[in-house]
């Protein structure tokens, strides 16, 4: 691998595969009563958040501390930042703290590569999902986690379902699963599909019903309302009556369909309350496979591939 993850684009075949059979590898502690590596022991992370996450940020730490690396959670709110330090200060600060990777989440999409390109710190920088842009390891555990269920993804049918204009999600999913050989769909209504999707390496619909009946996979994305400063859709029922996966929609899909979501949910808007907890539902795994996927990362690109990962601490 190379030395950062900034975008699902940058990973190869070979790459992705290797991440993949790591986290697979790494799933299986949890299985294990010690649950804990000595791979990244003496490493720092640092856990860098200008936004708010829940899922992501308590990811990443339980992945490095599993792994055994010291772990600093800084958060912009409270911060030097929120006084006006500039996001190089920032890094300085961190790279002379000796941070060897820095976790980074960001409004403003690309940050993580100025922070990477500009030389800043010399430890490895983890995109954790800038702006609308992209959350490549949001990718990785979705990919993992049909992999899991489907078996090699190549030929594998995903539709993708929502607000993709607002979406790092569906933007890294979409060249992730396509790395891998599967055939991604994006479903949404016309405002919601961005500007040069046609470049994409997918294919487009605006009609829900049709796309599911052939789909492996279903990812529904939540609603960023928070994102749009005007109407995209006439109300939210009129986008959960023509978007959203309910009871009927659900009937439609083949039985060996997955139903998946990035988090957080907006129950009874895109996804409805009983299809969410149905045993079709694989999003509860999504969050526990998102450490093993995180811990996968950490390791490869911290670690080298000299270090066994077999031997958990303690155990001898």
């Amino acid at each position: 691998m190379r030395r950062h993850l900034l975008s699902a684009g940058d990973l190869s075949r070979e790459d992705a595969v290797l991440v993949l059979d790591t986290a697979e590898e790494m799933r299986s502690l949890a299985d294990r009563p010690i649950k804990k590596l000595p791979a990244l022991r003496g490493r720092t992370v640092v856990n860098l958040f200008f936004e708010d996450s829940t899922r992501t940020r308590i990811s990443f730490e339980a992945a490095a501390k599993r792994l055994s690396a010291d772990v600093i959670n800084f958060a912009a709110k409270g911060s030097s930042v929120s006084k006006g330090e500039s996001l190089k200060d920032t890094a300085l600060t961190l790279q002379a703290m000796g941070a060897d990777a820095i976790v980074v989440r960001h409004h403003s999409s690309g940050a993580p590569h100025r922070l990477a390109s500009a030389q800043w710190t010399h430890g490895s920088v983890i995109n954790a999902g800038d702006g609308t842009h992209e959350h490549p390891t949001q990718a990785l555990l979705d990919a993992f986690t049909m992999r899991r269920h489907l078996g090699d993804l190549e030929g594998r049918r995903v539709t993708i379902v929502g607000d993709v204009l607002h979406s790092r999600v569906a933007r890294s999913n979409a060249l992730l699963l396509s790395t891998l050989g599967a055939e991604v769909t994006l479903v949404g209504p016309p405002t919601l599909l961005p500007v040069g999707v046609a470049s994409w390496p997918v294919h487009t619909s605006y009609d829900l019903d049709s796309s599911i009946v052939k789909s492996d996979a279903v990812m529904m994305l939540r609603v960023q309302r928070e994102r749009m400063n005007e109407s995209f859709f006439p109300s939210a029922r009129e986008y959960s009556r023509r978007y959203g996966l309910d009871t009927r929609r659900m009937a439609l899909l083949p039985d060996h369909t997955l139903v998946l979501h990035p988090g957080p949910m907006n129950r009874g808007m895109e996804i409805s309350a009983d299809v969410a907890d149905s045993t079709r539902s694989v999003i509860v795994e999504q969050v526990s496979n998102g450490v093993a996927v995180r811990m996968a990362v950490l390791y490869l690109l911290l670690s080298g591939s000299n270090v066994p990962i077999e031997t958990p601490v303690g155990e001898s």
